[in-house]
């Protein structure tokens, strides 16, 4: 069994099975309930509710217990306090005091009472005693006739002991009692819903949130003792219910509310007028039914379960507090317009819970995926790219040996000698630094460092002109790494193991296709790989350089198209090459022609992978160079055939003459022998010499000075000159080094100036200027002959090629001389161009790139 033996996938069935699980778990504790009364208080006071203007408290504060003195007070005192306010016009007066036992100023009560009209008193329900049944504390029998209505003075307490609502029915199983301030607002006493109950069962029924105005005092408060010392406040209490209840600390009801929670609890007449505030302007908040809430949750639960999986991870986030935000929003809006308060603390607790689920199967997979792949790296075959630095001693110099074929070798293991060939010990320089090639003439030498051992490595290169680009070679191969080893810290969580290696792993196989992706870019040929259509896929640089198309609109572009908008053909149509290669998985190789060059294409079929279809492999070849030596080589045997076996047969011919009659060998003939010898000799070097030079590389290349090549070409010319009474003047003093080959460069000048001295007048001048320009060297020679015409001058450098005007002069040259020169002059990175008119002679100057101080 392997380690992903129970496959892991984020769908909507293990989502929402997750979630379900968690809600289920959830709704066995009291965390929804605690969300929702979080929600609820935090609602209530973002938005405190308006107070109703026709609402007032008298308070019996602590004031007031100073001045009437002890509780309880006498009866009449009520009676006083009831004919103020009536004085004053209070519309009704609630009293939350309760008036259980029978007193003697209950008459003076009564009347009290019973003159104003409208006087609300208060039940309590709960047992006589501790050994009776709970059962109604009614006011005495005159003072129930006196009020107007009666009403119970409960408030509820939630679970976490806070205030926020109350029953607006209460009662035994006969009748339900009205709130205090439902009965204020005319609301009389009804019979409960279900019939038949005991008499001692407590009965509510309507429950509803009060939302307050805010905490202790916010509602207009007016001591009592202060009502009944002064004369009627009728501004205070004119058409208003006043509430009557205790205040002071000890007496009455302590209540905790959202605003005050424990700190700074109201008192049961400030709530009872907070809810009679609320009736008055229609705010009494209702509690929707519990499935209202558990339908918004499965809604929530079913749209994150269908919606997260099909999102990218990183919208999971934003997406769940989204439906936190959408269930906030209808939390708000049924609360604030309908009053309705929906207990969506399970919807919320979705969301809260899908993130961490949903990005926990979502790391179970990427776990497997990484599982897999690391699997998966493990079996594939892998192309070994191991760094020089790494590789053993030994195995350096077996590949230093097979790479440059050393005349003699020397390695050592500290002072222990591994392997030797003439050289020894005592041949090992001193002072050799780790890492740092040392070379001494043709030996070069190298210390390195292979964990705690150091090896000493030397060998002797062939002294010859490769010796100093394989040293430019060694000093680039860094062999010896000196940089300390960084012990990276183990990672401690599984996944960030796995994370580690899958990463180290990818720079592997990074690694290994910038390796490949840089083989096929830096490949002599061009390549194009298609798909199963022959849409093209890949396509290298030359592809781009040959065909002049930007490499973006390569991709996706028809192989066929591309080759008919540059070679289009109609036998064999590209096309049909194309899908033969395709169709018939046969290999086809076909000339192409495109800006003028010319390429061979080869076609081959290759198996794509996890796919039965077959894709093309095209290998692009350019054959331009090999076209053109073709023509060079048809050029030759031409030359050939012509030039040079002309004066051999002219020679033959004049030698089986002189044969026939050896005793009259005339001077003429023998003058005319040598001149043909001579020019089948002016020949062959020609030709000799531009073979060199095509075959030069910059290996032959080594530190020259120009001015003297430049001199000693003009000292070959003189004899040449001076027959022909032509003075060679040189012009320049400063020295010009160049990294280059002096015998062809010396050659070069030579051509220039025969040609020079061949093409002027006798007595004429040809002078020579050497200078600098930059980082040039540059040569003029000018001469002052009858100047080339100007329908030669583009064809002037192409080999064979010979200026009309010459041969009708009887001035015969090769057509090699100066092809032979421009070739020089290409091969050491320079150029040439010339300026001629006809009858003013001609000018060529040559330029060539100076050798840098610094390398």
């Amino acid at each position: 069994m392997n380690r992903d033996w129970l496959p892991i996938k984020t769908t909507p069935w293990t989502l929402g099975l997750s979630l379900l699980l968690l809600f289920l778990l959830a709704e066995t504790t009291e965390l929804p309930q605690r969300i929702d009364y979080w929600l609820l208080d935090s609602a209530l006071l973002a938005s405190p509710a308006s107070i109703s203007p026709d609402i007032a408290i008298v308070a019996i504060d602590d004031h007031s217990l100073a001045q009437q003195g002890r509780w309880p007070w006498p009866r009449h005192t009520h009676a006083d306090l009831i004919r103020k306010l009536h004085q004053a016009g209070a519309s009704t007066i609630v009293f939350d005091v309760l008036f259980i036992e029978p007193s003697p100023d209950d008459g003076e009560l009564s009347s009290a009472m019973q003159a104003h009209g409208k006087v609300i008193l208060p039940i309590h329900l709960a047992p006589s005693s501790s050994r009776l049944l709970l059962s109604e504390q009614l006011p005495p029998g005159n003072l129930i006739s006196a009020a107007a209505n009666l009403g119970h003075a409960h408030v509820e307490l939630d679970h976490d002991g806070i205030a926020r609502g109350l029953y607006l029915f209460n009662g035994m199983g006969r009748q339900l009692w009205p709130s205090l301030a439902l009965a204020a607002s005319g609301v009389a006493p009804r019979q409960p819903h279900t019939q038949g109950l005991p008499a001692f069962v407590n009965v509510r029924d309507d429950y509803r949130i009060v939302p307050l105005a805010g905490g202790a005092g916010t509602l207009p408060t007016y001591s009592y003792s202060d009502v009944l010392g002064n004369p009627p406040a009728t501004d205070a209490f004119r058409g208003k219910t006043v509430f009557v209840g205790a205040t002071a600390a000890g007496l009455g009801d302590i209540l905790p509310t959202p605003f005050s929670g424990l700190s700074q609890p109201m008192s049961g007449v400030e709530f009872h007028a907070n809810t009679f505030s609320a009736i008055n302007q229609r705010l009494l908040i209702i509690t929707a039914p519990k499935w209202v809430g558990l339908a918004l949750a499965m809604i929530t639960l079913i749209t994150l379960a269908l919606l997260l999986p099909r999102i990218r991870p990183a919208r999971t986030l934003p997406t769940c507090l989204m439906a936190s935000g959408a269930v906030i929003g209808i939390y708000l809006v049924m609360l604030s317009v309908f009053q309705v308060r929906l207990l969506v603390a399970q919807a919320l607790i979705i969301p809260l819970f899908a993130f961490p689920i949903a990005s926990g199967l979502r790391l179970a997979m990427a776990n497997q995926f990484l599982n897999r792949q690391l699997d998966e790296l493990v079996r594939s075959p892998r192309v070994a790219l191991p760094e020089p630095s790494k590789r053993p001693a030994t195995q350096l110099l077996e590949h230093f040996q097979a790479l440059f074929q050393p005349q003699s070798w020397l390695l050592m293991e500290a002072h222990n000698i591994i392997s030797l060939r003439t050289l020894n010990p005592a041949d090992v320089p001193e002072n050799l630094e780790p890492g740092l090639w040392h070379h001494n003439g043709n030996q070069s030498w190298i210390q390195l460092y292979r964990g705690s051992n150091y090896y000493t490595l030397g060998f002797t290169l062939p002294n010859d002109l490769s010796r100093e680009a394989i040293q430019r070679y060694l000093r680039r191969l860094k062999l010896s790494d000196m940089a300390p080893a960084v012990i990276k810290p183990k990672p401690s969580e599984n996944i960030s193991a796995r994370i580690e290696r899958v990463k180290v792993a990818t720079d592997r196989l990074n690694h290994i296709q910038e390796f490949i992706r840089r083989s096929f870019e830096n490949m002599p040929d061009g390549i194009i790989v298609t798909d199963e259509l022959g849409i093209i896929r890949f396509a290298n640089g030359h592809i781009e350089k040959w065909f002049r198309e930007p490499m973006p609109s390569l991709g996706g572009l028809p192989l066929t198209r591309l080759l008919e908008g540059h070679d289009p053909r109609e036998t064999p149509p590209w096309h049909e090459t194309v899908s033969e290669t395709l169709t018939l998985l046969q290999s086809r190789t076909v000339e192409l022609k495109i800006h003028e060059k010319n390429f061979l294409i080869h076609f081959a079929p290759f198996a794509l992978p996890d796919s039965v279809q077959y894709g093309i492999i095209a290998n692009i070849s350019d054959i331009s160079e090999l076209r053109e030596q073709q023509r060079q080589h048809r050029e030759a045997i031409d030359f050939i055939s012509h030039d040079v076996r002309s004066p051999l047969v002219s020679q033959l011919a004049l030698i089986e003459q002189l044969k026939r009659d050896p005793t009259h060998i005339d001077q003429s003939q023998l003058e005319q022998l040598g001149r043909l010898a001579r020019r089948s000799y002016h020949l062959a070097e020609e030709f000799v010499q531009l073979a060199r030079a095509e075959q030069l590389t910059e290996t032959r290349f080594y530190e020259c000075e120009f001015l003297a090549i430049v001199e000693n070409a003009r000292d070959s010319v003189s004899e040449q000159a001076v027959e022909k009474r032509i003075s060679l003047q040189l012009q320049g003093t400063e020295d010009l080094w160049l990294r280059g080959n002096a015998e062809l460069l010396e050659r070069a000048v030579i051509n220039l100036l025969t040609n020079a001295v061949q093409y002027s007048p006798n007595g004429s001048v040809v002078s020579l200027q050497v200078f600098r320009a930059g980082h040039e060297a540059c040569l003029t020679i000018a001469d002052e002959g009858a100047g080339i015409d100007p329908e030669e001058l583009p064809f002037l450098f192409d080999r064979y090629r010979r200026q009309k005007r010459s041969e009708l002069a009887g001035i015969h040259g090769t057509g090699l001389g100066l092809s032979f020169v421009k070739t020089v002059v290409e091969k050491h990175r320079g150029e040439i161009y010339v300026v001629s008119r006809p009858g003013e002679g001609s000018a060529f100057t040559l330029k060539l790139p100076i050798a840098d101080p610094l390398s």
